[in-house]
């Protein structure tokens, strides 16, 4: 089937972007999303968010595979499968990007455990890392960095510190020709539903005023309705030059996951996806061949039939740009 595309001279660049850098900001911006205007993210920063507990052991629909054990497995995926950008922590990628130097990176730069539950303290999230620091590894290395991404949790008291600086990141990533992806989640006690489409609708509107490429969102939830219908209010809070991109979520059986992702976009809207734990938790070779599935759907314009099959390795997908 016919691959969506997008023309370089149809990138909008941020007004903040210099004109020294435009050009690389473009090519960043054009080879994350494969030359589709679509992101694929691999996101592999789980690590610190839920600790071991997304790689050893029991996963929502049976045992981990003991490949996910290892740090590496996230880059091995990476580097054989279709993605269109690798997500992770700094730290990671200076210990293992050097060994996988044809991976797109994405790297992200605030993090927090789950130890402290909303019921002590209201989410809160600082910058471990600063865009300088990407800057300079990028220039020592010379890995593919392309962007930068940060988590703000919405409704949480510590909201203003975090969209502080999260649009100073998004600044500095812009002025430096990376693009930033922003993980917004209401969360906390004033949040009385953080599935809620219109709160959801609202974060993506926080997002687009603070100036982000990307915005990955939950998909929202309400009984009785289509979630992916729900999503079109987002994708219009939005509006057409910061695209939303909805979370993997946990592992949940591949069909389903790919029949979700196919709606999500054909029908609601979304620019893509940032999948994680529906990933890593298989053993390398099925891994890779998820990863393709779900590139397929995302930036090769398939059905959930023929993805499954890819999934399956049935059929291969061969990604062209």
């Amino acid at each position: 089937m016919d691959k969506p595309v997008i023309e370089k001279n149809d990138i909008v660049v941020p007004a903040d972007v210099p004109a020294d850098v435009r050009k690389i900001y473009i090519e960043n911006y054009y080879n994350a999303t494969r030359g589709t205007g679509r992101l694929m993210l691999f996101a592999g920063d789980q690590k610190v968010e839920h600790l071991n507990d997304d790689f050893y052991g029991e996963a929502d629909i049976g045992p981990i595979s003991v490949d996910d054990a290892d740090p590496e497995h996230l880059f091995r995926i990476a580097s054989k499968g279709i993605i269109g950008i690798f997500a992770a922590q700094f730290g990671l990628i200076s210990k293992y990007g050097m060994t996988y130097p044809d991976v797109n990176y994405l790297v992200k730069l605030n993090s927090k455990s789950h130890l402290v539950g909303k019921d002590q303290r209201d989410p809160a999230s600082k910058a471990l890392w600063d865009v300088e620091d990407v800057v300079e590894m990028k220039k020592n290395s010379g890995l593919h960095i392309a962007g930068v991404g940060y988590t703000i949790y919405l409704g949480s008291e510590y909201e203003g510190e975090m969209m502080t600086e999260a649009a100073q990141v998004i600044h500095k990533a812009h002025h430096n020709g990376m693009f930033a992806v922003i993980w917004m989640y209401p969360r906390g006690k004033a949040v009385k539903d953080e599935k809620d489409a219109h709160l959801i609708a609202g974060a993506t509107g926080v997002a687009a005023c603070l100036g982000a490429d990307f915005v990955k969102v939950n998909p929202p939830k309400k009984e009785g309705a289509d979630s992916s219908e729900l999503l079109k209010e987002a994708i219009l809070s939005a509006g057409n030059r910061t695209k939303v991109i909805c979370a993997g979520g946990s592992s949940t059986d591949t069909k389903k996951f790919l029949e979700r992702l196919h709606k999500q976009i054909y029908v609601g809207g979304v620019y893509g996806n940032a999948t994680g734990r529906n990933i890593h938790q298989k053993p390398l070779l099925e891994a890779v061949r998820m990863c393709n599935a779900i590139s397929s759907l995302t930036l090769g314009n398939y059905s959930v039939e023929q993805a499954i099959k890819v999934y399956e390795g049935k059929e291969e997908f061969k990604f062209e740009e």
